[in-house]
């Protein structure tokens, strides 16, 4: 019983986080508080019935769930190129969405500057932040 204690009472080194950059910390952030506000504005459209004809009303609580579950994935793999445009493509999902409801229009436009902002600022900070780290290296004489 001591051996397993004495093995997990920290001899292992730390593990080494992978070094993240500004555009997918922006990008993971919005898209985690977006996936509340989307089931959110999925349980409104459920409590108004805005469905369309023929459709349950209960259906939208399985999209509103089936969407904010997507966004979270989506904020997993924002590293990648293809995870932020995927993140688009939801921004634009959100926003057909507003033809049930209206004023999720209102939420689409709001989260949507969010997304731009994180993807296009913080891919510039990304690159700024490259660029001085390697003037900093050549400035020490390497």
């Amino acid at each position: 019983m001591e051996g397993r204690v004495v093995g997990v009472s920290g001899k292992r080194p730390p593990r080494v986080r992978r070094q993240r950059g500004a555009q997918e910390s922006l990008a993971q952030v919005v898209l985690g508080f977006e996936s509340i506000v989307v089931f959110l504005a999925w349980l409104v459209i459920y409590g108004l019935k805005s469905t369309p004809d023929g459709v349950e009303p209960w259906w939208a609580i399985v999209v509103g769930s089936v969407f904010a579950v997507v966004m979270i994935a989506a904020s997993g793999v924002v590293r990648w190129r293809w995870g932020i445009v995927l993140g688009w493509a939801l921004q634009v999902l959100l926003a057909a969405s507003a033809i049930l409801e209206p004023a999720i229009l209102l939420v689409a436009f709001i989260f949507g500057g969010m997304w731009a902002y994180a993807t296009i600022k913080g891919a510039s900070l990304d690159r700024r932040n490259a660029r001085l780290a390697a003037a900093s290296a050549t400035a020490n004489g390497d």
